[in-house]
């Protein structure tokens, strides 16, 4: 996966890096922001999301598509698609664009709309990552169990710098009979959750 990324996905990586430093330097607004998880949370999600068993891979919390553009090698890799929820039209807008000029557009499907929608209908999940505003972290944990496959994944991000607005999510996990959990001290923190 890592061994032969696509030169345009690295070249948008790489611009989507730099931008967010600069987002995250000048003030710019949140909603404008790019939010995104550094390179190495990228690669571990990468490998999680290609380890994870037969069903669906799910994203909550899109924004500009840089997270998505590391599930999608894992989706390469094992022959499936990424189905993303981001509530801002205008970030699906970007991360459409992004997956257009990375050349993976065939393997990702944007839905705009809160994911909490959506959610209850999915079924058969192998494996979800949440990366979207940390009030609906607990909401969004108790609407993805339930519809894990045994062995599926639910994998959260901002755990230790957020870990306040989670903590209600941490601690239901860490107590959840459903899942064995893991808060990993990886970047920004990333709590890891396999259905039992």
């Amino acid at each position: 996966m890592f061994h032969d990324i696509p030169q345009p996905m690295l070249e948008r990586m790489k611009e989507m890096e730099a931008r967010d430093v600069i987002d995250r330097q000048d003030g710019t607004p949140l909603e404008r922001r790019l939010r995104q998880v550094v390179p190495s949370t990228g690669r571990l999600i990468a490998l999680l999301a290609a380890m994870a068993p037969p069903g669906a891979l799910i994203e909550i919390g899109t924004s500009a598509g840089y997270s998505s553009l590391w599930l999608s090698l894992a989706c390469r890799a094992t022959g499936r698609r990424l189905t993303t929820f981001e509530l801002l039209p205008s970030k699906a807008e970007w991360a459409r664009e992004t997956f257009r000029l990375s050349g993976v557009e065939d393997l990702i499907d944007v839905v705009v709309g809160d994911a909490r929608g959506y959610l209850p209908g999915l079924r058969e999940v192998a494996f979800c990552f949440l990366d979207a505003e940390k009030d609906i972290y607990l909401d969004c944990y108790e609407m993805v169990v339930p519809n894990l496959v045994r062995g599926g994944l639910l994998v959260a991000d901002n755990t230790i710098s957020h870990a306040e607005p989670v903590q209600p999510m941490i601690d239901r996990a860490l107590n959840d009979p459903r899942v064995d959990a893991l808060n990993v001290a990886v970047d920004k923190g990333v709590l890891v959750c396999r259905k039992i």
